[in-house]
């Protein structure tokens, strides 16, 4: 009996002797943060949280963190425990301010997509779905790719560096974006034209451009959906992107299928760990989840709500300011014929300028 006993009681003395340490060290204030060691850490923005997936954590936060999100699979499959800090509307200085004080010394893997909300690509989408008597594309997207080419390396860069120093011997994999568009205007309450389309795309495909090189000087991976989402775009037969959708905050980003089918399988080999389940017992498992996924992320719930969501924003042609432009340009805003029409005629002024200055 004396065998049995010694262990049985060696064990709760070292159970008590935790808890004392555990009780002290909360009684002294100590932060709660700073014993929590992860296998992964998902950071970013709404491109890994999982906006468009339409089934969210309830973490007490608008970050749209999702299950059915690459990150929430890829650990299912690879059998990691997840820190799920991606969050919709993140920035570069969001990312650093509110996700990096969940990585240690003992984070193993990061992923992260982030620099779409620094080129403002929301609002850029929102102003070209707009008719062109009513806003100007190009003037958009000029911008934001003057943001991308000038602003965002050296954002990346300090970003980076920061991922480095907090998590030393994590393999990180940088996620990059996919091109939205096929050419084609499927919805009906979108002006898309087939030249907005191209620009966007390239603008996706110049962002792309400039992260791979800063993830590379930093020994990262970067891995690039847009090869893999060809073919799935907007408006395709089999999207992998919504639309225009409702909730309009699911608009124009990754659906299930696009996390599963398109972003999963590129980032699970870079992780060079072997898979611990299969698709459907990965996906079943990873929304099994979501109930200790939103008790660990509500830890952060403060600082997650400094984060600015950065929606789509549907096109509206019953404001004053629609009403006021639709009559400069001669539109008869009852009749489509006469606004597509006049959208048609605009956007050729308006790509005839561009190209006049370039």
């Amino acid at each position: 009996m004396k065998t049995v006993n010694r262990p049985r009681r060696r064990l709760l003395t070292v159970g008590l002797a935790a808890l004392s340490t555990t009780s002290l060290g909360l009684a002294l204030g100590a932060p709660a943060l700073a014993a929590v060691s992860t296998g992964y850490v998902a950071l970013g923005d709404s491109y890994s949280s999982g906006t468009g997936t339409r089934s969210y954590i309830a973490d007490g936060t608008s970050c749209q963190r999702s299950t059915y999100a690459y990150p929430a699979i890829d650990a299912a499959s690879l059998g990691l425990s997840l820190t799920f800090r991606a969050c919709s509307g993140a920035t570069v200085a969001d990312v650093t301010n509110t996700q990096l004080a969940a990585l240690t010394a003992d984070t193993r893997f990061v992923t992260i997509s982030v620099g779409g909300n620094d080129a403002g690509f929301s609002s850029v989408l929102t102003t070209c779905a707009l008719p062109s008597w009513l806003s100007n594309c190009n003037k958009a997207v000029d911008k934001a790719q003057a943001t991308i080419n000038k602003t965002i390396p050296a954002r990346l860069s300090s970003l980076y560096g920061a991922i480095k120093d907090k998590a030393p011997g994590a393999k990180v994999i940088v996620v990059g974006y996919p091109r939205i568009f096929n050419g084609d205007d499927c919805n009906a309450l979108t002006w898309f034209s087939s030249s907005e389309e191209s620009r966007l795309n390239a603008t996706a495909d110049m962002l792309n451009a400039q992260t791979a090189p800063a993830a590379a000087a930093a020994g990262f991976t970067f891995v690039n959906p847009t090869p893999a989402f060809t073919g799935h775009a907007v408006c395709d037969r089999v999207e992998w992107l919504n639309g225009l959708s409702y909730p309009v905050t699911e608009s124009y980003h990754p659906n299930r299928t696009g996390h599963a089918n398109g972003y999963a399988p590129l980032t699970q080999p870079v992780f060079g760990l072997p898979l611990a389940l299969g698709r459907a017992a990965a996906a079943a498992e990873a929304r099994s989840s979501a109930r200790s996924l939103a008790r660990d992320a509500k830890r952060w719930a403060a600082a997650d709500r400094t984060v600015t969501p950065k929606p789509f924003v549907q096109p509206d042609l019953s404001t004053p300011q629609a009403k006021a432009a639709a009559r400069a340009a001669g539109v008869d805003l009852s009749n489509r014929d006469s606004i597509d029409r006049a959208d048609r005629q605009f956007q050729a002024k308006q790509d005839a300028a561009r190209a006049a200055t370039r």
